[in-house]
């Protein structure tokens, strides 16, 4: 059986795509994120907390991939995507059977090892959806999976604890658990065909990229696209600290009991954000469609103003906090993996490919995680840790609502190329 190819383009075809990147991608969660749900109450490295090096542990090495992924997958040929899919997470599951088998701290090594593999699977998995007339449904299914499966693996790996499992390898039995569905949801990638002649028209080509043409792309948009990181990794530092620290952020607003908290705030978070990414699709002016992301974005970050007032003033209640300002932060988040790269080499046409811009992104943005983390644990929070969340995110969310406005101006200025059928309207 293969992917629906009738209506090449069709809603048979996306379907079967964004069962296929949402289902990879969350199954990826499974060997990344259950052992957040862990104490780990050992002692660990001059006195800060085990669960806490294993965090940076982790974010150390998926920063570090995110790096390696600028070239690598900025340059994957379309044929070797789903070898390079599987032997990577692989080597995430090989990571954790040797921390399940060593003793803290130095079980801290394989959690980095684990996420130096990990940090390249987005990349892979997008790219089989990009420069597609249906991209920003796709990628917005393929998004979906990172929020809802951030909460669900937590959930999984707190069941696990509660069933038996050790916190040493509650997160290998978690990947296990999940292996026949990625080599099912893999299979399903493998048959999503090319992008088509009208998706080409409409998108532009998206092509490996060497380090002369990224340098040559970069260069011609630098000072917008320095904007777009600096906002970028504002969001990524706050979204790295609410996925990491869920459990004492929980615990800070008063609940700490139910695991399955976890994954129904960011189950409800996915399921909003979806049908708002998605809707791109329907502007088909590629000039429109980027301008409506970057006033998405604006929206965002009133959102999570909006959720930390209705906190501070105590008429949001936990769930609801949590909620609104999951809205709020990955409204920006997203629209950067689903439409502001896509429709920025749609309007250009320019040689590239999302990858390579996402990658280039998510280097500064997870740098910039790893940096909160480690500063965050090297200097004693007493009490509370909303005490280190809540201004955490004030600042963000003003400081990326400013950036915001000379991002537009730059981009407002940039001119549209013409789109294939304009040319040969014009040659003709």
């Amino acid at each position: 059986m293969s992917a629906p190819t009738t209506a090449h383009n069709g809603w048979r075809l996306s379907a079967w795509c964004v069962v296929a990147a949402f289902g990879a991608y969350f199954c990826m969660y499974a060997f990344r994120k259950p052992f957040t749900a862990g104490l780990y109450s050992e002692p660990s490295f001059g006195g800060i907390p085990s669960l806490a090096v294993l965090v940076m542990a982790q974010t150390l090495g998926y920063t570090a991939s995110k790096v390696l992924g600028i070239k690598i997958i900025a340059e994957m040929p379309p044929g070797r995507r789903i070898t390079w899919l599987l032997g990577l997470i692989g080597c995430a599951q090989l990571a954790l059977l040797f921390f399940g088998m060593t003793a803290a701290p130095w079980n801290c090594v394989f959690l980095f090892l684990n996420g130096l593999p990990l940090g390249m699977v987005f990349g892979l998995v997008l790219s089989f959806l990009e420069g597609r007339r249906h991209t920003e449904a796709l990628t917005a299914g393929l998004c979906t999976s990172f929020i809802v499966a951030d909460g669900v693996m937590k959930t999984v790996g707190g069941y696990l604890l509660t069933a038996g499992a050790s916190e040493a390898w509650m997160p290998f039995t978690a990947g296990l658990c999940f292996v026949p569905a990625l080599l099912l949801f893999a299979w399903m990638l493998s048959r999503v065909p090319a992008p088509s002649a009208e998706d080409v028209a409409a998108r532009s080509e998206r092509a490996p990229m060497d380090a002369a043409t990224r340098w040559e792309f970069f260069r011609r948009y630098a000072p917008g696209l320095a904007l777009l990181l600096l906002i970028y990794l504002l969001v990524t530092v706050l979204r790295s600290v609410r996925a990491d620290f869920a459990r004492p952020i929980w615990r800070g607003l008063g609940i700490d009991e139910d695991p399955s908290v976890f994954a129904a705030s960011e189950s409800v978070v996915g399921l909003c954000i979806l049908p708002l990414s998605a809707l791109a699709v329907c502007i088909r002016d590629n000039r429109k469609a980027f301008f409506t992301a970057l006033a998405l974005g604006i929206a965002g970050t009133l959102l999570v103003g909006a959720a930390l007032a209705g906190l501070a003033s105590e008429r949001l209640p936990a769930f609801s906090f949590m909620v609104l300002h999951g809205l709020g932060l990955y409204l920006p988040y997203v629209v950067f993996h689903t439409t502001l790269f896509e429709r920025l080499i749609a309007l250009t046409r320019d040689r590239g490919n999302i990858g390579y811009l996402m990658y280039l992104a998510d280097a500064f943005g997870y740098l910039g995680a790893a940096t909160v983390v480690v500063a965050k644990n090297l200097i004693t929070i007493e009490g509370n840790f909303l005490d280190f969340f809540v201004p955490l995110s004030w600042v963000i969310a003003i400081v990326c609502a400013i950036l915001l406005i000379p991002c537009w101006i730059y981009f407002a200025q940039v001119p549209s190329a013409k789109s294939v059928p304009e040319l040969e309207v014009a040659q003709a």
